[in-house]
């Protein structure tokens, strides 16, 4: 852990990393965009979508917490009402499929639909089909919220779906690895704690940087 620890300075610095790793001029032969699938993902998103002046949208999801347990989440709804379920924890707690579906319609409703409206000004997610499509996130400490978004996005028929994140653990990688096209990342670490750790300064996204992003980018 100690190898990794503050290893990216910040967002910028991880971009820059990551555009060197990028194939970009491959994936600039065809139409393409990028798609953040957090608030960090869209900031970094914002640095590489600038470098190439490409499209840069963001998926919106919840995460659906254990009923006896807040702090430990068993599935993630996205804004396209596609649900990634954490069989796992559901199996071990026992959970009910009737509870994850009713918490998923109400995140949708309560959570993601007011960021839609707040973020996108109720204008929907695009369709991806037939689009070349980059996911991008700063880190990824259980795979959660990359598999929720390939999820919503395979469902649209893409041409081609890529992967841009900075650091995630290895089971990780190799848990996303089959599901695309390729992963572009700079650190795979055996002992991942949480990403906060691997950058010095990992700077809070507010609410407003966030509409600002979203209208710069699209």
């Amino acid at each position: 852990m100690k190898k990794y620890k503050h290893i990216l300075a910040n967002r910028q610095d991880a971009a820059t990393k990551l555009i060197d790793v990028i194939p970009m001029n491959k994936l600039k032969e065809e139409r393409w965009v990028s798609v953040a699938v957090s608030k960090g993902g869209l900031a970094l998103g914002s640095l590489i979508a600038a470098k190439y002046n490409t499209p840069l949208e963001a998926l919106f999801m919840a995460p659906i917490m254990a009923p006896n347990n807040p702090e430990c989440e068993i599935a993630r709804v996205s804004e396209t009402q596609e649900i990634v379920i954490n069989e796992n924890l559901v199996s071990s707690f026992e959970i009910k499929y009737d509870y994850i579906y009713g918490e998923a319609h109400r995140k949708h409703e309560e959570d993601i639909l007011s960021y839609i409206y707040q973020y996108r000004k109720g204008r929907p997610f695009p369709s991806m089909k037939q689009q070349v499509v980059l996911l991008i996130d700063d880190g990824s400490e259980t795979g959660s919220r990359f598999m929720t978004a390939l999820k919503s996005v395979l469902a649209q028929k893409p041409k081609a779906v890529y992967i841009a994140v900075s650091v995630l653990p290895t089971d990780v990688l190799e848990l996303l690895e089959p599901f695309v096209d390729d992963i572009y990342f700079l650190y795979d670490i055996d002992d991942f704690v949480e990403t906060n750790l691997y950058f010095e300064n990992l700077e809070k996204i507010e609410d407003e940087k966030i509409e600002l992003l979203l209208e710069e980018n699209k």
